[in-house]
């Protein structure tokens, strides 16, 4: 297959990255360890779509190394990094994307990715699975299952199986809990603030903060929002979710009022129009808006640039939309994930966890797959138990065990 990607020249600079989150990811170093031996992906052929950076180069390695022959794409055009692709076409797999891809390119290198006829996918957000079931359906014959990522693909999958659609298993490896109790709150927490504070370099301390969303991602961003002195809002739709917010000590209060108080504005729904024209007229002079789910839809963007005057960069990244009463809204990376389409994405160390659970979640799917239905399934809770105890030993921390006798205790 050939590679498409920027320019073969910058992979010296992929390489060093790759170099440095290998590092830090140990129970990834500890699979490839031992599965580079045995090799339980040889013959098998994965199609990946990811965030194309370095700790998930390090991942497509792992799996290269067991056996696997990869082809991987990106999943969201702004998160790619040329260097860490050039790099992984240098060390022989199979990449297919380009910082700043237009939707048509992005649409072709999911096809080219999905040329490799797999029998394994990985997904974030369910682009190859759609682009699977509506266009390239000859494919599905071969396909033993895969695994998402996110929390948005794994509502798509979940809105196919119910209607009778899906086509193969796939593993929701977002809710393994060594997925999402680390991967959500605490990467998704540190990685949009580190995106938002690299990108704008303003204060965060003594801001409001408006958090759109109370799952995993928002509590994770509005604990770390807490931590930088922000003065934090929760909007929710979900009465649990409020009420949870109240009791970690945040303000809650509907969107159309959070709005008029907001200096940055973080959304993390996973739903679309969650900041929209009914906001942007009571928002403050340079309001901050940025979105942390995956698609570019919760805040509308065609909205925010038919209310305004003009709309122009004013910094990487940054775009200003002008209102007719001189008010100046900005917009971070396009409304795309600014964790990624801003920063470097997820910490080494959280990401170490997470492709963990998605290596584990293609192993099972290898051995297993005879039995699955055409389901969407969780993963064992046997392999996060497992992942867990190798990311506590390479880390030097250890815990107690239960007596037999404590054991059957907790039987009766």
């Amino acid at each position: 297959m050939n590679s498409i990607v920027k320019n073969m020249s910058l992979a010296p600079s992929g390489h060093d990255k790759i170099e440095w989150v290998k590092n830090f990811m140990p129970v990834m170093s500890a699979i490839d360890k031992e599965f580079s031996k045995s090799k339980p992906f040889a013959g098998k052929k994965i199609a990946i779509s990811l965030h194309v950076e370095a700790k998930t180069a390090y991942m497509t390695e792992v799996f290269r190394n067991a056996g696997a022959e990869v082809a991987l794409t990106g999943c969201n055009p702004l998160s790619t990094q040329d260097d860490v692709a050039a790099a992984l076409v240098e060390d022989g797999i199979n990449v297919f994307t380009i910082h700043g891809c237009n939707p048509e390119e992005y649409e072709n290198f999911i096809d080219k990715t999905l040329d490799i006829e797999p029998d394994i996918i990985i997904d974030d957000g369910g682009d190859l699975v759609h682009q699977i079931h509506t266009k390239r359906r000859e494919l599905i014959p071969k396909i033993l299952g895969g695994s998402e990522e996110t929390t948005t693909g794994v509502k798509r999958l979940q809105n196919m199986e119910r209607r009778g659609d899906l086509a193969f298993p796939m593993i929701a490896a977002n809710d393994a809990y060594c997925k999402f109790l680390f991967d959500n709150r605490y990467g998704t927490g540190q990685s949009t603030w580190d995106g938002i504070m690299r990108t704008t370099n303003l204060v965060v301390a003594g801001k409001t903060v408006v958090i759109a969303g109370y799952g995993w991602c928002g509590k994770g961003a509005a604990m770390r929002a807490k931590g930088l002195g922000a003065n934090v809002v929760v909007t929710e739709v979900d009465p649990i979710k409020a009420i949870e917010a109240v009791f970690d000590g945040f303000r809650v209060m509907p969107m159309v009022e959070a709005a008029k108080i907001g200096d940055i504005f973080l959304t993390l729904t996973g739903d679309k129009d969650i900041v929209t024209a009914e906001h942007y007229p009571l928002m403050k002079n340079n309001a901050v808006l940025a979105n942390a789910g995956h698609f570019d839809v919760e805040i509308n963007i065609p909205q925010l640039e038919e209310i305004s005057v003009s709309r122009r960069t004013v910094r990487k990244n940054i775009e200003e939309f002008l209102q007719t009463d001189g008010r100046k809204i900005y917009l971070l990376a396009e409304g795309r994930l600014v964790n990624l389409a801003s920063g470097d994405g997820h910490p080494a160390e959280i990401m170490d966890l997470s492709f963990a659970v998605q290596f584990f979640s293609a192993a099972h799917i290898l051995h297993n797959h005879e039995k699955l239905e055409k389901k969407v399934y969780l993963m064992p809770e046997e392999i996060n138990t497992k992942i867990a105890e190798i990311k506590l030993d390479s880390i030097g921390v250890k815990i107690d065990t239960l007596t037999e006798e404590q054991k059957k205790y907790l039987s009766l």
